[in-house]
């Protein structure tokens, strides 16, 4: 079903951005159509040569890793070196304000000529006609085939064949958990992560270990205060054999029995005693440093940890933690439905007010090489988004983990309005957290469903307009 352009713009404009993997962790309207214009080249045209020109390109980015704009640089000098008419001048948007910029730019046309842009935002700023379809140049890169099937699915609008962008890192969730903890518990971790029931009670055997005269919880887990609240709860809800939008994305699902349970296991690891209910205040940051200082055993978290544990603490790392010499990744267990677990990432657009086209796509096709994702990668702490870096045999034990997570990857529908579904399910997810720790009635499984039940009202009010 085609959405109004005016439409779109109120929910845009009604929407507050959530940090998400996305970065943060997506139907066709009359505003993607009239984006499409802008192209310079259709597939019947010949490719264009890059200009040996002199030309100075801007690029918008977003603080993806310790030196944002000199790891960016870093990661582009070879082709810098190889291009020496080309001059790329960067600039970081915070997370928290890039939204706003990025939706002024593309209203105006006025704005950077490469831009990245969390992969949940790509259809909302494709139908605003922000960023150029590119579907004529993805050849040019490998093909979608060349790259991870669920950050893929981002680059285009449901139900629209174009493509908008090309997938730069991925962002995926797994396990890190204490290795000397379990080992002192006597737990099996060849099974622990097995499913639900064995997780479950390999968190009751290491829940309560003393660690260095320190009672240790079993797991620590950000509540509420989480910008990651969404992507923390879908992937229970895609184990537990539920979705987030019906297939068709119109209809809402994810308050559907299979849903209720997937939430009620995971908000249950806290009922139950299992968390230290003071993790539930926190956000992911916080919960990262206290499984480094040995507040907990288990944590659910992304690639970028093990990165941070390997960096010296004079670099702002944690290398001198217990936890980062004992430590190791495992997946997410399997639920009724099978194993999930959230995928978001990055990617590259050309924007569609840029002067220098051409140029701007070279530079994209040099950040999603093999060479270039491989050390962008390494600086980051990122998984890459191409297949042949994710099956290298290269990767490190911990890098493998995570690469083996994203084969069962999930990520949220490639619709335009998904920015302010994402802030009302942030909105109520939280509040699912309030009513575990009773600040907001009694924890049930009927007050939880009352809450799902009014997500699911709103977001279906937004997926229809």
């Amino acid at each position: 079903m085609k959405k109004t352009a005016v439409s779109i713009s109120a929910l845009l404009m009604a929407f507050s951005v959530v940090v998400s993997g996305c970065g943060g962790n997506n139907n066709s309207s009359n505003a993607a159509n009239n984006g499409g214009n802008k192209q310079e080249a259709s597939a019947t045209e010949a490719p264009a040569t890059p200009s040996t020109e002199p030309v100075t390109l801007n690029a918008w980015v977003m603080p993806n890793s310790p030196k944002p704009d000199a790891d960016f640089l870093k990661t582009l000098d070879p082709y810098l070196k190889e291009h020496p008419n080309v001059t790329m001048k960067v600039t970081v948007l915070d997370w928290g304000s890039a939204w706003t910029k990025i939706t002024t730019a593309a209203t105006s046309g006025e704005g950077p000529d490469l831009l990245q842009l969390g992969s949940t935002w790509v259809p909302a700023i494709a139908s605003m006609g922000g960023i150029d379809k590119i579907t004529d140049k993805v050849a040019d890169v490998g093909g979608a085939e060349a790259f991870l099937p669920a950050i893929w699915t981002t680059t285009s609008i449901a139900g629209d064949s174009e493509v908008y962008g090309v997938p730069w890192f991925v962002d995926a969730r797994a396990i890190y958990y204490r290795t000397d903890v379990f080992k002192q518990a006597g737990v099996d971790t060849a099974t622990a992560f097995k499913d639900w029931d064995s997780f479950k009670s390999a968190l009751q055997a290491v829940n309560g270990q003393t660690v260095d005269g320190k009672k240790i919880a079993a797991l620590g887990l950000p509540g509420k205060n989480d910008w990651n609240v969404v992507h923390n709860i879908f992937p229970w809800i895609w184990a537990a054999g539920g979705d987030v939008l019906s297939a068709d994305n119109k209809d809402v699902v994810f308050n559907d029995d299979k849903g209720l349970d997937g939430v009620m296991y995971y908000t249950g690891l806290a009922a139950e005693g299992l968390v230290d209910k003071a993790s539930l205040e926190k956000n992911s940051s916080q919960i990262e440093s206290d499984f480094g200082d040995g507040k907990s055993a288990v944590i659910i978290s992304g690639p970028w940890l093990a990165k941070n544990f390997a960096t010296p603490k004079a670099n702002g790392g944690m290398d001198d933690k217990k936890a980062a010499k004992n430590f190791a990744v495992a997946p997410l267990p399997a639920g009724p439905g099978g194993q999930a677990t959230f995928v978001g990432g990055s990617e590259l657009t050309v924007f569609s007010g840029s002067k220098n086209k051409e140029a701007t796509w070279d530079v994209i096709k040099y950040l999603t090489s093999d060479e270039a994702q491989k050390a962008y990668a390494a600086v980051s702490g990122q998984l890459p988004a191409r297949l042949s870096l994710l099956e290298s045999p290269d990767l490190d034990a911990n890098m493998k983990a995570f690469s083996e997570a994203t084969k069962y990857g999930r990520t949220y529908p490639s619709i335009p309005q998904w920015g302010p579904t994402e802030t009302a399910l942030q909105k109520h997810f939280a509040n699912v957290w309030d009513i575990v720790a009773g600040v907001k009635g009694k924890y049930s499984k009927e007050s939880v469903k009352e809450e799902l039940d009014s997500a699911a009202a709103e977001v279906k009010a937004i997926i229809n307009q």
